[in-house]
């Protein structure tokens, strides 16, 4: 389970996200929506513990300061940022060590092979290009096997192949009772596998949707019901 409580960020005089919360319960995929600026990233980034902010924020009922919370945190970021004297296989075994996780090398590489990476173990970091980093970086978040997973953006610079391999991980890790948040703006992306969204402009949460409550209605249209009218929804 994630929970986000009145979270609150400022840049000096700049409020960017005001009094934000939400929670996406075990086993359920939410969607963090809304356009450029609207303040996801932020709400991502503090939620990950890269900004600081007001407000708490929960990891299965565990302050996500906590490192406790951290063990069990797995983070994808829109951007990623790899040691570039490291190979490959070397930021899996990094992650490995840091975690003091047990996963083999017969998992590690699995891991890799899926994501098409396998013949890229012994490149550097500074020898990839972004869709080749955003795949490292996934795969480094799914090694530590999350029990919440929050991804900014994932799918933006990734082929088509490692997209669809992308959604059946996420649509596993559901099945196996994990918590995921996923920050986009790219509704076709994940019209057909959500099951919370929380419609985001401006630094406020906008409308809550539940898939099992507007099952008969199109994700777009909800979108923009409220983002075109500006009006808030619970």
């Amino acid at each position: 389970m994630l929970e986000v409580q009145n979270l609150t960020k400022r840049y000096n005089k700049t409020l960017a996200v005001d009094d934000v919360s939400f929670t996406v319960d075990t086993g359920r995929i939410g969607i963090l929506l809304g356009p450029n600026g609207a303040g996801k990233s932020t709400v991502i980034k503090s939620i990950a513990g890269l900004l600081r902010y007001e407000g708490g924020v929960g990891i299965n009922g565990i302050p996500a300061r906590r490192l406790e919370a951290k063990k069990i945190f797995g983070y994808v970021p829109e951007l990623p940022a790899l040691f570039p004297n490291l190979t490959v296989e070397e930021h899996l075994e990094y992650i490995r060590r840091a975690y003091g996780i047990t996963a083999s090398q017969e998992e590690t590489i699995r891991l890799l092979e899926r994501f098409d990476m396998d013949d890229k173990r012994e490149k550097l970091g500074s020898e990839l290009s972004k869709g080749m980093m955003q795949k490292v970086s996934i795969c480094c978040a799914l090694l530590i096997r999350p029990k919440v997973l929050l991804l900014d953006e994932p799918m933006v610079g990734l082929d088509p192949k490692a997209i669809k391999e992308l959604k059946e991980v996420i649509l596993e890790l559901k099945e196996d009772g994990a918590t995921v948040l996923i920050s986009t703006h790219m509704l076709e992306m994940v019209q057909e596998f959500w099951d919370d969204v929380f419609v985001m402009d401006q630094g406020h949460i906008l409308a809550v949707y539940r898939r099992e409550e507007v099952s008969d209605q199109n994700l777009d249209d909800l979108f923009f019901s409220v983002t075109e009218k500006g009006e808030k929804h619970e």
